[in-house]
C-alpha cells in the first residue's frame, strides 16, 4: 500500500483550501493500493521554529514538542504528498512554511504534486515551494492543479465550487498518475537503499 498525505496548507477562518484538498483526496482514494490521508495543519498547532538545531543536524534529538512530535510521524508515514497551498503576497502561507521546516529526514526522496489557488492562480507559491522540496531532498512532479481566481471567488460569494473544481479532472488525474509514477519509483529505491 502507498500512502499519499494531502497536507492542508491554510488554517484561516473561512479558508478555501480544505475544499480543493478532500476533492484531491477523493481522487486518490479511488486509485488502487493508495492509502490516502488527509494532513489538515489546523490539527498540528505548532509554534514558529525556534530550535538551536536544524531538522537536517546530523544526530540531534527528536524536538520535545508534542505536536511536532505527531507531525514528523505522520510525515515518516508518508511515501508521498500533495501540497494544498494557497498564494499570500507571491509565496505559501506562513503556517505552511513553518510546518515543512520543522522536518527534514522525513520528506527526503519522496515525491510531491501540488494544487493551488489564489493570486495568478497559485502559481508563484507553487514555484518558491518546488525550490523549498528541492532542498529538503524531495522530488517535485512536474504536473500541478492549478486552481481558477473565479473558483476561489464562488467561495467567498457561496457560489458552486464544485463546479469549479470539476472542471480540473484532468489536471488531477495527470498529476495524480505522475505522483504514483515518481511514489513508486522513489519508495522502490529508498527501500533497495537501505
Amino acid at each position: 500500500m502507498t500512502v499519499i498525505s494531502v497536507i492542508v496548507g491554510s488554517t484561516r477562518e473561512g479558508r478555501f483550501s480544505e475544499k480543493p484538498a478532500k476533492w484531491i483526496l477523493q481522487h486518490l482514494k479511488l486509485r488502487e493500493r493508495v492509502d490516502a490521508r488527509l494532513l489538515d495543519l489546523r490539527d498540528f498547532p505548532m509554534p514558529f521554529f525556534d530550535q538551536v538545531a536544524t531538522p537536517a543536524t546530523p544526530g540531534r534529538p527528536p524536538f520535545a514538542h508534542e505536536v511536532v512530535q505527531r507531525w514528523t510521524a505522520a510525515v515518516a508515514q508518508s511515501d508521498g504528498f500533495v501540497f494544498v497551498t494557497p498564494e499570500y503576497n507571491y509565496g505559501p502561507s506562513a503556517v505552511l512554511k513553518n510546518a515543512i521546516d520543522w522536518v527534514y529526514p522525513e520528506w527526503n526522496r519522496k515525491a510531491i504534486g501540488f494544487v493551488s489557488y489564489g493570486s495568478a492562480m497559485g502559481a508563484r507559491s507553487v514555484q518558491q515551494l518546488r525550490e523549498t522540496a528541492i532542498e529538503l531532498q524531495l522530488a517535485p512532479i512536474r504536473s500541478s492543479v492549478h486552481i481558477p481566481v473565479a473558483t476561489l471567488w464562488a467561495h467567498y460569494q457561496g457560489g458552486d465550487v464544485d463546479a469549479g473544481l470539476a472542471e480540473l479532472e484532468a489536471p488531477a488525474g495527470m498529476l495524480i498518475d505522475d505522483l504514483l509514477w515518481w511514489t513508486a519509483a522513489l519508495k522502490t529505491a529508498r527501500a533497495s537503499a537501505s
